[in-house]
């Protein structure tokens, strides 16, 4: 880093996430965060070059900390450490937080698309063909169900597009902080072009949030939350855990942290074929069409 030689050192490394390793880095009085990328992130779809086009965007729109480097070819984010408290999901189902980030998502959502994709549908399948290429096999009975609903979900959608805009993608509770009144999203990542309901499923699920509160985060980013709406949200947090089970499958073949991986995903498969099994289901698919598209 220029500038830094002999003045840095490192204080420790950062506990939290499971993909990359994180350390904080002091420089004279001024901290920062160094994030060493985890081993071939890419087959996780992730693309360094567009987590620092989020990363920067994010930061010029006061949601994210400002970046203050970005090394390449190692694709090292490097940005400025803030003093905050990671958000509980239960602090994150509360009204007011509810609303909070639904005004921050909306507002990423509203600028020009980013130079890369993260498409629902296609993110399990790409994962699918990494883990193979790994030696890693993919549990065929957990997939083959989650397909055939993932193209039904996809087919409905398909029938009303509302068009891709630019998503965070990773709506954990631990990438957000707060400081007082405000809130910080950290990890742009997996940042990229995506359907905007897989934001907002992807955060409800995550966070367990019920009826009322998916019903309110609907209604602070639309103003109401309309069937089609509330039938797309949910089917959204159905391909988020795809998405998130078929991630932890490629982890198995890549990632040398220490963390249950086949838990995870063996978790997350699970809980879509219990959604999947809803009798309201065939509805929500129904529903998604319904309506007119929003802008």
């Amino acid at each position: 880093m220029p500038g830094w030689n002999g003045r840095a050192h490192v204080v420790r490394a950062l506990d939290g996430g499971i993909t990359n390793r994180n350390l904080l880095i002091a420089v004279g009085e001024q901290h920062h965060v160094f994030r060493v990328a985890g081993n071939d992130t890419n087959l996780l779809e992730i693309r360094r070059d567009v987590e620092h086009q989020a990363a920067t965007r994010a930061a010029r729109l006061g949601i994210a900390p400002p970046v203050t480097a970005f090394l390449e070819p190692e694709g090292y984010l490097v940005t400025e450490f803030v003093t905050a408290q990671a958000l509980s999901s239960d602090e994150m189902r509360q009204t007011d937080r509810i609303r909070q980030i639904a005004a921050l998502l909306r507002t990423f959502h509203a600028t020009a698309p980013l130079a890369g994709d993260f498409d629902a549908f296609a993110v399990p399948h790409l994962h699918a063909a990494a883990a193979q290429s790994r030696g890693v096999e993919v549990p065929e009975p957990d997939f083959v169900k989650a397909t055939e609903a993932a193209e039904r979900i996809r087919h409905a959608f398909a029938a009303s597009p509302e068009g891709h805009r630019p998503c965070h993608n990773d709506l954990l509770n631990a990438n957000f902080l707060v400081d007082g009144a405000r809130i910080w999203l950290l990890d742009w990542e997996y940042a990229g072009n995506n359907d905007r309901y897989f934001d907002l499923g992807n955060l409800c699920v995550n966070n367990s949030f019920d009826e009322a509160e998916r019903d309110e985060l609907l209604t602070a980013y639309f103003g109401s939350a309309s069937v089609r709406r509330r039938a797309r949200l949910r089917l959204m947090m159905i391909m988020s855990d795809f998405r998130e089970a078929m991630w932890a499958v490629v982890q198995q073949g890549i990632s040398t942290l220490d963390f249950d991986y086949r838990a995870y995903a063996a978790r997350h498969f699970d809980r879509l074929h219990g959604a999947v099994a809803d009798a309201e289901f065939e509805s929500w698919l129904v529903a998604a069409t319904a309506g007119e598209p929003d802008a």
